[in-house]
């Protein structure tokens, strides 16, 4: 099992692989890569495709690595973001091959393994976050958690609060930028 490392560790090892750095890039990935499948596997429909996007998301963030900016996002939120986005572009690209399936079926295709969310809580940003979370309305709170934390995108969502797509959209834009003034300060 790979040692925990500090968000401050985890930064510096993600910086050296966006210079190069091979050995960086393995400690990222030996650090990471748990808590990343657990995301991909709570949005896709199984571990292959999950394993594949897994991959997919660590060649974006070699490929991108020089880009991470830690003094803007942690790097377990800007991994997991690159994963999350990964996972519902393939789970999109797929959509006319799979079938659907009932919301209520899901609790029957969990994964044994902890809950992305679980894994992202232990996180040392997770007090700020779910402190300035608490200080949006009800439902763009809602709808921030169950777009970010639980990958539903935003045409589900819309369709859940049966409002039209550019009003759930304007709902998450005005709440991230809530959000992130709030996590500026």
């Amino acid at each position: 099992m790979a040692a925990m490392l500090t968000r401050d560790e985890l930064a510096g090892a993600l910086v050296q692989a966006g210079q190069g750095d091979r050995s960086a890039f393995r400690i990222v990935y030996e650090a990471t890569s748990a808590k990343l499948l657990g995301v991909c596997l709570r949005i896709l429909p199984d571990r292959q495709t999950a394993e594949d996007v897994l991959q997919d998301t660590y060649l974006t963030v070699w490929r991108k690595a020089e880009s991470f900016d830690p003094s803007r996002a942690s790097p377990i939120t800007w991994l997991v973001t690159i994963a999350r986005n990964r996972s519902i572009d393939r789970l999109r690209s797929a959509a006319p091959m799979r079938r659907a399936v009932p919301v209520e079926d899901a609790h029957d295709l969990a994964d044994d393994a902890a809950l992305a969310s679980e894994t992202i809580e232990q996180a040392d940003e997770v007090g700020r976050l779910n402190t300035c979370l608490e200080q949006l309305e009800d439902k763009a709170r809602g709808v921030i958690r169950t777009a970010f934390l639980e990958g539903v995108t935003y045409d589900a969502l819309a369709q859940r609060e049966n409002v039209p797509l550019g009003t759930m959209k304007s709902w998450i834009r005005r709440g991230l930028m809530r959000l992130r003034s709030c996590l500026e300060t």
